[in-house]
């Protein structure tokens, strides 16, 4: 087959980043269908490969996928632009939304959408946590790992990184004596039927440049410390160690080593950093955020865009009178520390991958860790639900109108399993029809 010129595979991943809704899922079958289905750019045993291998790493595997297979086609800079692009248009759509929201979320008709989509994202975490569940927890013993951790991070407060510790831990000793309970493959699926030739298929020859060297390990390694170490220590000659940009960058460098389990995993770990250490933002302020994540292309760990751009605005780290200079400042150092981790990640391991061409199996603590996630994330959908539903605190009655969005958006995804997108926009849709309804009565 004939090789896709730069300007073609440019056009594609540009397009893939507009409209790569539906989380990771979408967002892989996407792919799937343009690559392997359609266009035949590479095979389907190629590309569940590359996605194994994908899985295995903290990050978003759906764009970590974009990069392997852009780096396989065009190198290391087909890789770079196939990533880049995955998530640039979510990144200036979300500026966007997040300036109106800060400039704009006062008035009433903005305040009313998302007054009616608070319920709807705890709905979603909620979710969240039983479809990650329903993957994971296959037997007791993985089970009694989540609820630990959900004990552990509501009762006792542990952090994020300590629970994920914890639970590697158990799972390289059990896995030791017990390796049934974490056995766990990380396919999402078989090879079908075949879609015929691809350009790569699953007996073409590995590139030259996709080939194990160790020298050009080193040098991808060393790039992309350089360049973290670079951006750290620009950021401490401006604003010094204690500063909000720098402490943004060290924080998500962390943040973006701990998303075993997909965004809603992490999200705890940004939380509690941005909201309760850093206060760069408020608690319900992080639930629209994430709703507004949900709606619009891209990773959903993109909602850590919209936590720097309020955090830079509310935090002034360009001065009061640059206020959308600073939110966008913040949210470029917040995204490029959150991402760089999965370009060198892949531009690493993704040689020694194609050297073996097997089946990459999760390992025990992986597994752990996998369910300990799980309770992690119905911790969230209590927290979410305590502020939607009693945002005035547990003295005072329930919102029984947000209780009964919420509910009407648990049973869209529960029982006809809707998408992210219609439940949100419905749920703000109701909310409106509630502020509207409000404020006619109030004026009668």
């Amino acid at each position: 087959m004939q090789a896709v010129d730069f300007g073609t595979f440019f056009r594609y991943w540009l397009r893939v980043g507009f409209v790569s809704f539906g989380g990771p899922a979408g967002q892989i079958a996407l792919m799937h269908q343009d690559l392997v289905e359609q266009k035949h750019w590479i095979s389907e045993k190629r590309f569940l490969h590359a996605l194994n291998y994908c899985m295995l790493l903290p990050g978003p595997e759906a764009q970590q996928l974009a990069i392997y297979i852009g780096w396989l086609m065009h190198r290391t800079w087909g890789g770079i632009v196939a990533g880049t692009l995955f998530v640039l248009p979510s990144f200036f759509i979300l500026v966007g939304l997040s300036w109106v929201y800060i400039a704009y979320g006062h008035l009433p008709v903005v305040s009313s959408f998302l007054y009616g989509i608070k319920p709807a994202v705890t709905a979603l975490v909620l979710f969240a946590a039983w479809r990650v569940g329903s993957r994971t927890l296959k037997n007791a013993p993985l089970g009694l790992i989540a609820i630990a951790a959900f004990i552990g991070i509501l009762a006792f407060k542990l952090p994020f990184p300590a629970i994920v510790l914890i639970a590697a831990l158990i799972g390289m000793i059990g896995g030791k004596y017990r390796p049934d309970w974490f056995s766990t493959s990380t396919q999402h699926g078989k090879a079908g039927k075949s879609s015929g030739p691809a350009l790569i298929d699953d007996d073409t020859p590995t590139p030259e440049h996709a080939r194990f060297n160790r020298g050009k390990l080193l040098r991808i390694l060393a790039v992309g410390l350089g360049l973290w170490l670079g951006a750290m220590s620009l950021l401490v000659a401006l604003n010094g160690w204690d500063g909000t940009l720098t402490q943004m960058g060290w924080f998500f460098s962390k943040a973006a080593l701990l998303t075993f389990g997909g965004a809603y995993a992490v999200l705890p770990y940004v939380y509690q950093g941005a909201v309760e250490h850093f206060h760069w933002l408020t608690a319900p302020q992080m639930i629209d955020g994430l709703a507004l994540g949900e709606t619009t292309p891209g990773p959903l760990i993109m909602v850590v865009t919209f936590v720097g751009f309020v955090g830079g605005w509310t935090h002034a780290v360009s001065g009061t009178d640059a206020l959308f200079v600073s939110g966008l400042l913040a949210a470029t150092v917040v995204t490029f520390f959150t991402f760089l981790p999965s370009f060198v990640f892949i531009l690493l391991g993704g040689p020694i991958v194609e050297s073996t061409h097997g089946n990459l199996k999760l390992t025990a603590p992986l597994t752990a860790v996998t369910a300990a996630v799980v309770g992690v994330i119905l911790n969230l959908a209590v927290f979410f639900a305590y502020h939607v539903l009693w945002p005035q605190g547990l003295s005072a009655p329930v919102d029984v109108v947000s209780l009964l969005i919420g509910s009407l958006a648990a049973l869209a995804l529960f029982r006809f399993k809707a998408g992210a997108i219609q439940v949100i926009l419905a749920c703000g849709t109701l909310g409106l029809l509630y502020g509207w309804t409000s404020s006619f009565m109030a004026s009668i």
